[in-house]
Formats: C-alpha cells, structure tokens, sequence
C-alpha cells in the first residue's frame, strides 16, 4: 500500500520508517526523506478504515486537523499519508479540551458518518444485554443491563438538545496536539453525529470512578469557552452531569462487547468481561436505573 501512497503524494524518493505508535488493529509511522521532510503514514483495519472521510469532512468544516495528502483502502485496511505536525510542544490542558470540543460540535452537517440520536442511544441496552446472554456475564451485570433497556426511552430524552452534531468519539488530551502551528485535533476515526455530551464525559477517561464534580467543572469551561447553554440543561430526567457520564459508560460498553462479537477479545475474555461488567454497573448508577 505504501507504494502507491508516496506516489500519489508525489513522493519519489524512498523515506526511513520510524514507529510513533503501533497498536493490534492500527498504527502511526513517521516517513523522514533524505531531503528532511518528513510525512505521517497512519493504517488502519475496520472499523477504524473510514478516517480519511472523516478528516475531509471535519477540514471542509473548518476543524484544525491535519492535512491528508493520500488515502487508499484495500479491503478493509485503510493508508494514510498525512501532515507531520511534528512534536507536540505541551500536553492538551482541559481549557484545550473544551475549546475543541465547542469547534467539533460546532459541525452539524457530516454526511456518511454514523447518526446516533434518541433511538439510536435507546438501542444499545439492547444490544449490550443481547451479547452479555451471549458470552456468560455475571448474573449482576445482565440485570443492570436489563434494567438500562427499560429506563432507556425515558432516559434518552432530549439527547438531541445542544451539542449535538459531530462527536469525536475518542475525546481524550492525547486527541488534541499543541504544536508551533496551533491546536489540532487528531484520531476522528470513530467520529459520528451525535450528543456532545459523550466527549464531554470521555474527556478525563473511564478508568477510574466516575467524577462527578470534576465532570461538571468541564462542562461548564465548555460552556465558558463558547459552548451552547444547554450543555448544561436537564435530560432524560437527570442533570447533565450524571446523563453525559452513564450514556457514555453505555456507549463505551456497548463498543466492547462489539468488539467480542468481531473476536477481538480472544484469551482475554475475563479481562474485557470485568471492563464491561464495570462499566455497565456505573451506567446504571448514573442514570438511576
């Protein structure tokens, strides 16, 4: 694929390979030419092979990203050759964060990327509990599962309220790259329209407890930073807080047990099955079910 990448950029000569960051299913490469320029080489297998539209479509939105100089699909692996930003000068900062969060919701129009609004979110309690039965999970965690399906139409209501358009989906500060050229938003491979709630929650990470306070502190530097007003309104019959944290819990687990289904998890079952189960638990916690 590489080949045929460079030549599309118009990169003749042969570049040394330097690793970034190389995952199971992706990875990111420098490409350094003998002349001292320098190109990034990212790939990718599905799902993660619809990052070049997504990229195009955030940059004709006016969303700082990088430039993609070549993309090809094969199959279901996607190329990339992509602007080098170079070094980041300093790690992303919560102000970071929230004033790139105000600019990708900003963007309500990304045709060919998924929709996930009331029915959509409301869907995947269902779809959780369906692949728990499947895989064995703990008598706890199905019930709390089965407890988010019925509460879901209630407690999805108004999930379209703003934000609600482009949602990063992966929002963490290694998403964002503070650079000599300004702030740039990277790794929108699994970007969909939806509630912005979701990066809003997903931005201090779920590894560990849910919090809360710290939660509604960066909602409300969101809303300081420009942000719509209801951000910070009632929905689904709880505080903003505790909505955007248990959907995003849902929407995290709803992702692993996807990624049993693709077989993904394959010898460490009881490792994603404890992650799920955690996550399903604090969902249902949050959103009071």
């Amino acid at each position: 694929m590489l080949p045929g990448l460079l030549a599309d950029a118009g990169l003749t000569n042969t570049p040394a390979r330097r690793p970034i960051r190389v995952w199971a299913r992706s990875g990111v490469e420098r490409l350094a030419f003998p002349d001292g320029a320098s190109v990034v080489f990212k790939y990718a297998e599905a799902p993660f092979d619809r990052e070049d539209h997504a990229l195009k479509t955030a940059a004709a939105a006016g969303l700082p990203v990088p430039a993609v100089h070549a993309a090809h699909r094969s199959g279901h692996l996607l190329g990339m050759l992509m602007e080098d930003l170079g070094e980041p000068l300093r790690e992303a900062d919560d102000l970071d964060g929230a004033t790139a969060a105000v600019q990708i919701h900003r963007i309500t129009a990304a045709p060919g990327l998924p929709h996930l609004g009331e029915a959509e979110l409301a869907a995947l309690p269902r779809e959780i509990t369906r692949r728990l039965a499947r895989y064995g999970a703990s008598n706890e965690a199905q019930a709390a599962a089965t407890d988010l399906c019925r509460a879901a139409d209630t407690r999805t209501k108004d999930a379209e309220l703003p934000p609600f358009g482009l949602v990063h989906s992966e929002f963490h500060p290694t998403s964002l790259h503070v650079g000599v050229t300004g702030l740039r938003v990277l790794d929108v491979a699994r970007a969909f329209t939806g509630p912005g709630l979701l990066d809003l929650a997903s931005w201090h990470g779920t590894t560990t407890t849910p919090d809360t306070d710290r939660t509604r502190g960066f909602l409300t530097t969101y809303v300081e930073a420009g942000g719509p007003a209801e951000t910070l309104a009632d929905r689904g019959g709880l505080d903003a807080t505790a909505w955007a944290l248990g959907w995003h819990r849902v929407w995290v687990a709803e992702w692993f047990t996807q990624q049993m289904d693709l077989g993904w998890a394959e010898g460490a079952d009881h490792s994603w099955m404890s992650v799920i189960t955690r996550h399903v638990l604090e969902a249902a916690q949050l959103l009071d079910v």
